[in-house]
């Protein structure tokens, strides 16, 4: 996904969270002084360049699904890494956390294939996991684990990788159950005082440390993470916001690249308005495909045959009186609004929307609070992961041509009328950034001069990171090559046999894609 908007996270696969890099909704700083800021550390045990103490890990497949894959052995690691690459020898380091999964099967071992599945905020160790348990299940294909090393790694200030955190679980519900399109003058400064004291909160916590959260910083901990585990070049798979950091990585490091695999292109080109907008054309484009599909089969669809006037009606029935869920919250619009983003992910979750819309239309909220926690990444107790604290933290750090409350208040009525469902959030979800009171450190929007070819894969009905950046990214590397999946949902790896074969000739022998290659959806 783009790195802007409150539209941050999503589904890959069957069970992997694959997210954009997208601006949050706001959030209100975190008072309850229970997390501490991250004080940096000399540098100990593994540093850059030298081999992880890797240890027996079964508990992280077991607490994430229950049990790890058949024939799986899982290990983790910690690498030390430069608080900041720019001062490599401070002695202060961030932590980064890896996990190595290796098939009992595997034969003739190629190296590592280090995974990173968005985000901003993503956990790679996590999406490593899922991507283990086998194409039966959406995971990686057996050819691809018995030649590679799955590595998965939280980027710095993610889940175990000295995570940042500066957003009360209070206030997280308050942002999700907020109107998606404050319309009176009263609502919308309410939200812009809201975002500016979110960035008065999580800067007086972090402070000078929120540079270092950027891009360009996490391309970095790459190349160490690929001389920790022992690769002369590197081979990597990146989904949406992960096209992004292995863009970065491309750039400046292209002589240590094998192979790379962008799937879900961010455009590093845009501006940060450019990239908002197109997520909002792209997001209303998805819902307007699942229109289809439920009015084309409305024996599947109970909101047949106008899924958009149903959807509508109860955001704006719910913005006066919200119906309560047997937790207390109240499915707001705000809500609503989430629940519907969560499905557009995978066409997967088009069916689960229209019942889920269908059985709030009857008072049952259930359903839709079930999809926007699994979008939110909120737990049964009320609790959240960082997800959304690093996704601030890095799209703020990244970013430098954020637009004035002023042209966010013009963007939202212009937008509104362009993309009537998506368009209005989209550009209040930029206010974060407004006030964010950390130095900037945008990446790099060039030529990967020196790589090797690049496989950029696109899914023409991509709700986040639409279809429209796959040939923008290619070109601006020099040595992209366009693959087209012509299906819906966010990333296409590995969803049907054509984009699986094509894109595992690519990892396992280096066979760049036949040029204009396109898959059919089925």
């Amino acid at each position: 996904m783009p790195r802007r908007s409150r539209l941050a996270v999503g589904l890959f696969a069957a069970m992997v969270v694959a997210t954009a890099g997208c601006t949050l909704p706001t959030f209100a700083p975190d008072g309850s002084g229970e997390d501490q800021p991250i004080a940096g550390r000399p540098s100990a045990g593994a540093v850059p360049g030298t081999t992880p103490d890797w240890r027996s890990c079964d508990d992280v497949p077991r607490d994430l699904v229950g049990q790890g894959a058949s024939g799986m052995a899982y290990d983790c690691a910690e690498v030390a890494v430069p608080r900041n690459w720019g001062e490599p020898k401070s002695g202060e380091t961030y932590s980064i956390s890896l996990i190595r999964i290796r098939s009992e099967a595997q034969k003739n071992r190629i190296g590592s294939l280090l995974i990173n599945p968005g985000g901003p905020g993503g956990s790679g160790v996590d999406t490593a996991v899922y991507l283990s348990y086998g194409e039966a299940l959406g995971g990686l294909p057996t050819a691809v684990t018995d030649r590679f090393d799955i590595v998965g790694f939280d980027p710095r200030g993610v889940g175990r990788s000295d995570p940042i955190k500066c957003i009360s679980n209070e206030d997280q519900d308050a942002s999700f159950a907020a109107p998606p399109d404050p319309v009176s003058q009263e609502a919308f400064d309410s939200l812009v005082a809201l975002n500016r004291r979110v960035a008065a909160g999580c800067g007086s916590k972090y402070g000078a440390q929120l540079v270092n959260f950027s891009t360009e910083q996490a391309a970095k901990d790459m190349d160490a993470i690929r001389t920790a585990v022992g690769d002369a070049k590197m081979s990597y798979l990146g989904f949406s916001y992960g096209t992004l950091l292995g863009a970065t990585y491309a750039q400046q490091f292209p002589g240590n690249i094998r192979a790379m695999v962008l799937d879900g292109a961010v455009d590093p080109k845009q501006t940060y308005v450019e990239g908002s907008e197109t997520q909002a054309k792209g997001f209303e484009r998805a819902f307007t495909n699942f229109a289809a599909w439920c009015k084309a089969t409305a024996d599947k669809c109970p909101i047949a045959p106008d899924a958009r006037k149903a959807v509508t009606d109860l955001m704006a029935a719910a913005a006066k009186n919200p119906v309560a869920n047997t937790d207390g919250r109240k499915a707001t619009s705000g809500w609503i609004f989430v629940a519907v983003i969560s499905s557009l992910y995978s066409e997967r979750g088009w069916g689960t929307l229209a019942q889920s819309v269908a059985a709030l239309q009857q008072g049952n909220p259930k359903g839709i609070f079930a999809l926007a926690d699994q979008y939110a990444e909120r737990k049964a107790n009320g609790s959240y992961s960082n997800l959304f604290d690093a996704n601030m933290a890095v799209n703020c750090a990244d970013t430098k041509d954020v637009p004035t409350v002023e042209e966010i208040r013009k963007l939202q009525g212009e937008w509104r009328a362009k993309y009537p469902l998506f368009g209005a959030a989209l550009a209040t979800g930029m206010l974060p950034c407004v006030f964010w009171p950390g130095q900037r450190d945008p990446y790099p929007a060039g030529a990967a001069t020196g790589a090797p070819p690049i496989v950029v894969v696109g899914t023409t009905g991509d709700p986040a990171t639409p279809y429209e950046n796959t040939a923008d990214l290619a070109n601006m590397l020099g040595v992209g090559h366009v693959l087209t999946w012509e299906g819906e949902g966010h990333t296409a790896y590995p969803s049907t046999t054509c984009i699986v074969k094509a894109v595992n000739s690519y990892l396992i022998d280096l066979q760049v894609p036949q040029e204009g290659l396109r898959c059919p959806a089925k």
